[in-house]
């Protein structure tokens, strides 16, 4: 096992004169990534990081930030992506949390973060470390399998984002699975609508590119036009179930269209059996779901070759062991029983960054990592996901947990109390609502105004409910299953219903 910068290193040099990544005005070989990401790894060293230090990105899509990501890998320091949503508050705590050698921001950022993160952060923009970077490249930092690549936050129950710390060998191990798996080859041409701030696009998408000694043709965000322009010479393409929805509300998006690509791959979000056969219909071709998660990258796919099974996620990758159990008891449950998904594997993380008794938490005595979700695994071995144990919300493709919503409700002197869900939404796979008994005079949309000063825009309900009560079971806890079901169709024409 080697770490992840000798093995894209080992692609830049077996590749290096093929196109590694296409975008309008510029295409950029293999050599001249290594190149470039050298030049920077030698920049941001001269700044002051070190090994194991993290390097905070919150940036727009751009091979620019590309190249941070493979700069910070060299310099052997930790790299941390953040979505570009964020908020000042939210940004205090990742600041607090992290604390980074270097913070690489935007132009309107930059002051921000040096209010935020005081004499110890180094704040840049991508286009100050890019202005006379040094001719010479650093020379590797080699890294044990072990030692931490990257830092990604997923939003906690609690309210508190947690940091997952992701090693060499998780992303390495992953990668070189699934471009065997997937039949990744030098001749693909892999579609990057995706952001790249989180596991979807820059680990399993531009790993399994890269490893292979593939070509991104790279977009800036997803845009159906320039998405079905690019499959005339294009042979894949990986999204969430968002992307594929609106791909089929495109007239042009017909089996013409598609004709060249070999693979559709889904992620981030449940992709709906409906949706499966729509698009199937549509173009000839079945898409491919998988199942991942920022703790332990891709776990499960349907596969290459054999049945891909519409509302399945598809058996255990090669080298991942995934188990059904009792929740509380841990017991592991018989075939066909619904239970908690458990992972272990060369592709789980390392834990929570700085929070041991959260990493003692989520892992079972022999290893396993609780997943969260609730599924069962058929006979034939497909894993089949029913539900969440947590109340995880799943929009767009991004994570939110009602509990930090929650929080920020009940802290306001016109709400008594919340209860933030998901609810099925045409577009997005699923929506937050916010279900409140109010208090005083209360205006839904002022609320929801104020609520986007502390949160991330997908977090923020896209309604706001009130009740003169909310549901209680005996216990007195709030029924959130019966307001999912309640609100089911709120969304069913893409807004609101009356």
């Amino acid at each position: 096992m080697t770490d992840l910068t000798s093995r894209l290193l080992a692609s830049f040099a077996r590749y290096a004169e093929r196109t590694a990544i296409e975008e309008a005005g510029r295409n950029w070989t293999y050599a001249e990534l290594e190149r470039a990401s050298g030049r920077l790894a030698r920049r941001i060293v001269d700044l002051g990081v070190t090994p194991g230090d993290r390097v905070l990105a919150q940036t727009d899509k751009s091979v620019e930030a590309l190249l941070l990501y493979l700069a910070a890998l060299r310099a052997g320091a930790v790299y941390l992506p953040l979505n570009t949503d964020y908020t000042e508050a939210e940004l205090r705590y990742f600041v607090a949390d992290a604390t980074p050698a270097l913070a690489v921001c935007p132009e309107g950022s930059a002051a921000l973060f040096a209010r935020i993160g005081g004499t110890n952060l180094e704040v840049r923009t991508l286009a100050q470390l890019f202005a006379d970077l040094p001719e010479e490249p650093l020379p590797p930092v080699v890294r044990a399998p072990d030692d931490i690549a990257a830092i990604l936050y997923t939003s906690g129950t609690t309210g508190k984002p947690k940091g997952g710390m992701l090693t060499h060998r998780n992303l390495v191990s992953n990668g070189e699975m699934l471009i065997e798996f997937w039949r990744f080859t030098p001749a693909d041409r892999l579609i990057h609508a995706l952001p790249i701030f989180h596991v979807h696009g820059l680990f399993v998408a531009m790993h399994c590119a890269l490893f292979s000694g593939a070509t991104v043709i790279f977009q800036r965000k997803f845009e159906p036009a320039a998405v079905i322009a690019a499959m005339a010479d294009a042979t894949v393409l990986m999204g969430v179930p968002t992307f594929y929805i609106r791909l089929l509300a495109e007239p042009a998006f017909t089996r013409e269209a598609c004709a060249n690509m070999r693979l559709f791959i889904s992620g981030s979000a449940p992709l709906s059996a409906d949706i499966h056969r729509a698009f199937e219909a549509r173009t000839g071709h079945r898409v491919l779901e998988r199942y991942g998660m920022t703790e332990t990258g891709m776990l499960t796919s349907n596969p290459y070759d054999g049945e891909r099974r519409a509302g399945f996620v598809g058996p255990p990758l090669p080298g991942v062991s995934v188990r059904i159990a009792d929740f509380e008891s841990g017991r592991v449950l018989p075939q066909g029983e619904v239970g908690i998904v458990e992972v272990r594997g060369p592709n789980v993380f390392a834990g929570y960054w700085q929070n041991p008794e959260k990493t003692a938490a989520e892992f079972r005595p022999d290893g396993f990592f609780i997943t969260g979700d609730m599924g069962l695994i058929d006979a034939e071995g497909y894993v089949q996901l029913v539900g969440r144990e947590k109340d995880l919300i799943i929009t767009g493709g991004l994570n939110v947990y009602p509990a930090e919503i929650e929080a920020l409700l009940d802290d306001r002197d016109d709400v008594a109390e919340a209860a933030v869900i998901g609810v099925p939404h045409p577009d997005f796979g699923e929506a937050v609502v916010a279900v409140v008994r109010p208090q005083g005079s209360f205006d839904g949309e002022a609320v929801r105004t104020a609520l986007k000063h502390d949160l991330a825009g997908f977090k923020v309900p896209k309604t706001i409910i009130a009740l003169d009560e909310l549901p209680r079971n005996t216990m007195g806890k709030i029924q959130k299953k019966l307001l999912r079901e309640r609100y089911a169709g709120l969304f069913a024409n893409g807004a609101p219903a009356s």
